[in-house]
C-alpha cells in the first residue's frame, strides 16, 4: 500500500469510529502535511482519494469536510470478461468524434495530447535550424530504417538507465508510437488472426485491427487494477492468438498503471502460451512521484515484447518521433516500414539528436510532471465543484487524463454533442471499445492550462448533465 493510500485509510478508520464526524472540518493539507509528516503530494492524493470515495468534500476558500453521509459508491459495470468481434468496425465513429473537435474554437478536453505550450519548443527548433544548416545529401540516407545511429544510442542508454538492456541495433526509429504499433502488429499476424485488446482500450488499437482485418479478443480493464490476468488466460486457452496490445503505464482512457507484479505475471502468462507483447508505452515518462514504472518489458526474458513509445507525448507532438525496441523483429520491421513510409523525417531526427545533447531533456520532464499533476488537481477541483454527485470520477496518479462514469442510461455520446454545441470537446467512452460498456462514460484531458473559461466550460458540462438527468 502506497504512502497516501496508508493515509487514506487512517483518516477512513477515524472517521468510521467517530473521530470526526459529518459536517466537521478536517485539517488542511498544510497542517496534515505538518502532522503527518508526509509530503504534500501525498497528503493531496490522499484526500483526492477520500473525495472520490465520497468520504470528503471540498469548499471552495472553506477547506475539507467529512460528508454528511456515507456515499455508497456504485462498482462499475463490469463489461464482459471476453468480447470477440470478428470483424472490428469503428474507424467512422472514431473519425467523426475527433472531426467535430478540430475547430480551434473548441476547448479540447477530448484531445488526447498535452498543452503543446508545455513544451520546449524554442529550443527544439533552434535544434530543427541547426541541423538544417549542417544537413547533406547523405542524411537521408543514414537515416534510412532504423534510423539514426545516434538517436537509437540516445534511446538505448534511457532504457540501460532503469536497468533494461536493448542493444541500439534492436530499436527501430519511427513517424511516431502509432506506426512503431501498427509496424509492430503487422509484423506477427495475418489477416484473420486473433488480438487481444483491454476493454477500454486505446481506440488507435481497434482502428490498427480494423485496418489489418485482425479479430479482436477484449479483456475485461478495471479502472484501479488493469487487465483481469484470469479472464485473460481464458482468452489465451480457448483461441489461437498471435499477438496482445496493452499499455501497462499510465493507460489510455483509464489512466492506471499495472503493479510490478502484475506487469511480471502478465509476461508470464502470455510468455507461456506463446503470445507476443505489443507494450504500447507512450506515457511512461508521465509519472508522478519519485520512481518511473518499468515497462513490462524489463520482465521479459524471452524477447517476446516489443515495446513501443515516443516523444510526442513528453516533448514534442509535431516531430512525429518514435521507435520500437523490437528484438528479433527488427530486421522483419524495417522490411515493413520500407514498404510504408520509407523513413522516419531525417531533419527531425537529427534535430531531436541535437536537443538530447543539451543534456536538458530530464529538467523538461521533471518541470512537465509538476506541471501536469497540478493541472489535474485543478481540473479533478473544478469538476468535482460543477458536475451532479451522480458522476463518479476516476483518478489516477500519472498522466493527464480522468475517466468519468455518467450515471447509468446517460449516453456520453449525447453529452459530447451537446457540448460541442458550447465549443466543448469530450471524448466519449465508445471510442475505446467495440462493444457498448462503456456508452456512460467519457475521458477528459486536464493538460491544458486552467482558467475562467475552462471552469465555466465544466460548470456547463455539469448543467448538460443535470438536463440529461432530469
Amino acid at each position: 500500500m502506497k504512502k497516501y493510500q496508508r493515509l487514506a485509510q487512517q483518516m477512513t478508520d477515524q472517521i468510521e469510529n467517530g473521530v470526526w464526524q459529518p459536517g466537521d472540518r478536517l485539517p488542511s493539507l498544510r497542517e496534515q502535511v505538518v502532522n503527518s509528516g508526509m509530503s504534500f503530494m501525498t497528503v493531496s492524493h490522499a484526500y483526492q482519494l477520500l473525495e472520490s470515495q465520497g468520504r470528503i468534500i471540498a469548499r471552495p476558500q472553506s477547506g475539507y469536510y467529512v460528508a454528511p453521509r456515507a456515499v455508497v459508491q456504485r462498482p462499475s459495470r463490469p463489461p464482459v470478461q471476453v468480447m470477440r468481434d470478428e470483424a472490428v468496425d469503428i474507424n467512422t465513429y472514431i473519425f467523426e468524434v475527433l472531426q467535430a473537435s478540430r475547430d480551434a474554437s473548441v476547448l479540447p478536453f477530448a484531445s488526447a495530447f498535452p498543452d503543446p505550450r508545455l513544451f520546449p519548443l524554442p529550443q527544439l527548433n533552434r535544434s530543427l535550424a541547426q541541423v538544417s544548416k549542417t544537413a547533406t545529401a547523405m542524411s537521408v540516407i543514414e537515416n534510412l530504417p532504423p534510423g539514426n545511429d545516434e538517436l537509437r544510442h540516445a534511446i538505448a542508454r534511457r532504457y540501460a538507465l532503469q536497468g533494461i538492456t536493448v542493444s541500439p541495433d534492436e530499436i527501430v526509429i519511427t513517424a511516431g508510437a502509432l506506426e512503431a504499433l501498427n509496424l509492430s502488429l503487422q509484423a506477427v499476424t495475418e489477416p484473420g488472426d486473433w488480438v487481444i485488446v483491454e476493454n477500454p482500450c486505446f481506440y488507435g488499437a481497434l482502428q490498427a485491427l480494423e485496418r489489418l482485418k485482425l479479430k479482436a479478443l477484449s479483456v475485461a480493464t478495471d479502472v484501479k487494477e488493469g487487465i483481469d490476468l484470469d479472464a485473460l488466460a481464458q482468452a489465451l486457452q480457448n483461441y489461437p492468438v498471435k499477438a496482445c496490445w496493452l499499455m501497462t503505464n499510465s493507460q489510455n482512457p483509464l489512466g492506471f498503471t499495472l503493479s510490478p507484479e502484475k506487469k511480471a505475471q502478465l509476461v508470464a502468462l502470455l510468455t507461456a502460451h506463446n503470445v507476443t507483447l505489443i507494450e504500447d508505452d507512450v506515457y511512461s515518462e508521465l509519472y508522478f512521484g519519485r520512481d518511473k514504472p518499468l515497462p513490462a518489458k524489463a520482465w521479459d526474458r524471452d524477447d517476446m515484447t516489443l515495446h513501443c513509445s515516443s516523444f510526442s507525448k513528453c516533448l514534442v507532438p509535431g516531430f512525429r518521433i518514435g521507435w520500437v525496441a523490437a528484438g528479433k523483429h527488427a530486421r522483419r520491421i524495417q522490411h515493413l516500414q520500407l514498404m510504408s513510409t520509407l523513413s522516419t523525417s531525417s531533419p527531425m531526427q537529427m534535430a531531436l539528436v541535437d536537443y538530447l545533447a543539451t543534456k536538458r531533456y530530464d529538467a523538461h520532464l521533471r518541470r512537465l510532471r509538476r506541471q501536469l499533476a497540478e493541472r489535474k488537481q485543478l481540473a479533478w477541483q473544478a469538476l468535482l465543484r460543477h458536475l451532479p454527485p451522480e458522476v463518479k470520477i476516476h483518478h489516477n496518479d500519472s498522466g493527464y487524463f480522468l475517466w468519468l462514469e455518467l450515471p447509468a442510461g446517460i449516453d456520453a455520446g449525447v453529452l459530447s454533442a451537446m457540448a460541442l454545441e458550447h465549443h466543448i470537446s469530450i471524448a466519449p467512452g465508445k471510442m475505446f471499445s467495440t462493444t457498448d460498456n462503456w456508452a456512460s462514460f467519457f475521458r477528459f484531458n486536464t493538460a491544458w492550462g486552467w482558467g475562467e473559461r475552462e471552469d465555466r466550460a465544466v460548470e456547463i458540462l455539469g448543467k448538460l448533465i443535470r438536463q440529461l438527468l432530469n
